[in-house]
């Protein structure tokens, strides 16, 4: 006999997602706050980015937040145990509409971040290369 996955253990398996959403909208603040570090101040357009990313790192940090109280808030569904559902509202097109769409945010998604890596890779090289010579 198979063994269904309840509503409660998908929500478990996708709180993964919003936690490692969150790390990386936290990363992110972390970015911005050390590169605040970095503008000379004498400049009038560094003075401009520092005022662009004093705005957004708390931004970022709120949004992290919430993003890991969320799947904390999720994994701990685990157990919930699984109630009656209409079958028929669960195989509406709507609902196969609705994850449809999640599916291709999904794949988008990643497609986004495969990209983000390989430029964010090029980067670090040279941050890397600069340090081991400068």
């Amino acid at each position: 006999m198979t063994h269904q996955r309840t509503c409660g253990q998908g929500l478990a398996e996708t709180s993964a997602l919003q936690a490692k959403l969150g790390a990386l909208v936290a990363s992110v603040a972390n970015i911005l706050e050390l590169h605040m570090t970095a503008l000379d101040l004498s400049d009038e357009n560094s003075q401009r980015e520092l005022t662009a990313y004093r705005r957004l790192a708390p931004q970022h940090r709120a949004i992290a937040s919430q993003l890991e109280s969320t799947a904390a808030q999720m994994a701990g569904y685990r157990d919930l145990p699984m109630g009656r559902h209409d079958m028929s509202k669960m195989s509406d097109p709507k609902m196969r509409d609705a994850f449809t769409k999640f599916v291709a945010a999904e794949e988008e998604l990643c497609a986004l971040l495969q990209h983000r890596v390989e430029e964010d890779r090029a980067l670090l090289e040279t941050m890397s290369a600069t340090a081991a010579t400068g």
